[in-house]
């Protein structure tokens, strides 16, 4: 039994908040998926630094993320006091057992400094903590609600809990009397924009990638969290990620590191310096943008950023200088011009 018991937490234990491997699996989870977030029309009044609980109004982040100098405006975490401890609640009331049952009720908070539970964005699984007879582990019982109770057979298992990327797992004992199970999760939020100066970049055209640990330590790692958009906020265990923001489809990405801190919110906004470029290849300044054009976006060292085709190709680029090439009915036009950080507009290439 305990060497049955051993081998699930192995296996558990890959899931759970230490190391990178832990926050891949993390992404995989046994079950169902996580809700996706669907952002409100009006954005939640979570200051940085704001406790989360209670109640911690965070959904799941969707499990299924030469580096250029990191611009970022990032309000540092500033921990904000609790109020006065308050008297803990009284424990719900113990459900109504069969013979031959006990009660398993279960709760999690963020730490011991934070006592007060989390009450939502839980996924609770319960597991026997021997394996099945072809030596696999599958959840017998299951539970998004914040403090569910499990009725079950006396006997060992080992409880799994998730809040986002954060998960922590303990082996439970069930032999007469009900057991009540308190779980640490150790997680913050993370809420991330960006801006082109004052302005704010619409949700559609910003995405990040989170990364475990710090961008200037070695190893290829691989995104616990990809394709993050604009207000959704992300749950993950306490420590230090770096973030990869996509402004475009172009070279626009800026790579910084962040800090999160446990049951606060962290607001992060990112500052890019880039630009919105519109081509068009025209018989005459000011003319008709002539269709079927094959488009190459270089640098001046001639690499290539952006290919495209078509009359107004839309693309976002980084300040700097580039060249744009146009190709149409077999001929090739060419243009040097110059991005501005935050200063959009067209870029006319004339065909002659």
């Amino acid at each position: 039994m305990k060497g049955s018991a051993v081998a699930l937490l192995v296996v558990l234990a890959i899931m759970a908040p230490n190391g990178a491997s832990a926050q891949l699996r993390a992404l995989q989870p046994v079950g169902p998926s996580p809700q996706q977030f669907t952002p409100q029309s009006a954005p939640r009044q979570i200051s940085p630094g704001s406790s989360l609980v209670p109640p911690a109004d965070i959904p799941n982040v969707p499990s299924t993320p030469a580096a250029l100098p990191p611009v970022i405006q990032s309000a540092p975490p500033q921990p904000v006091p609790l109020p006065p401890a308050q008297a803990a609640p009284a424990a719900p009331a113990v459900p109504a057992v069969p013979a031959g049952q006990v009660a398993l009720m279960v709760g999690a908070r963020f730490s011991r400094d934070l006592p007060q539970l989390i009450t939502n964005g839980l996924y609770w699984r319960v597991y026997r903590a021997k394996p099945e007879s072809n030596g696999s582990f599958h959840p017998i019982k299951e539970d998004k609600t914040a403090t569910p109770t499990f009725v079950l057979p006396p006997g060992d298992y080992i409880v799994h809990v998730t809040l986002g990327l954060a998960s922590a797992v303990k082996t439970v004992q069930l032999r007469s009397d009900t057991v009540r199970e308190l779980f640490d999760l150790p997680a913050g939020g993370l809420r991330l924009e960006g801006k082109v100066g004052d302005v704010r970049i619409p949700p559609g055209q910003i995405s990040f990638d989170v990364y475990q640990g710090s961008q200037f330590e070695a190893g290829d790692r691989r995104p616990i969290g990809q394709g993050v958009v604009t207000g959704d906020v992300v749950m993950l265990p306490e420590g230090t990620y770096y973030i990869v923001s996509n402004y475009g489809d172009g070279n626009a990405v800026i790579r910084s590191d962040i800090r999160v801190q446990v049951g606060k919110l962290t607001d992060v906004t990112v500052n890019h310096r880039a630009a919105v470029i519109t081509l068009k290849l025209v018989s005459e300044r000011g003319g008709e943008a002539l269709a079927n054009t094959a488009w190459s976006v270089l640098t001046p060292g001639g690499d290539v950023i952006k290919e495209s085709i078509g009359a107004f190709p839309r693309v976002i680029l980084a300040e700097g200088d580039y060249r744009a090439i146009a190709r149409n009915e077999g001929a090739l036009f060419q243009r040097d011009f110059k991005v501005i950080a935050g200063v959009d507009g067209e870029v006319e290439v004339i065909a002659r």
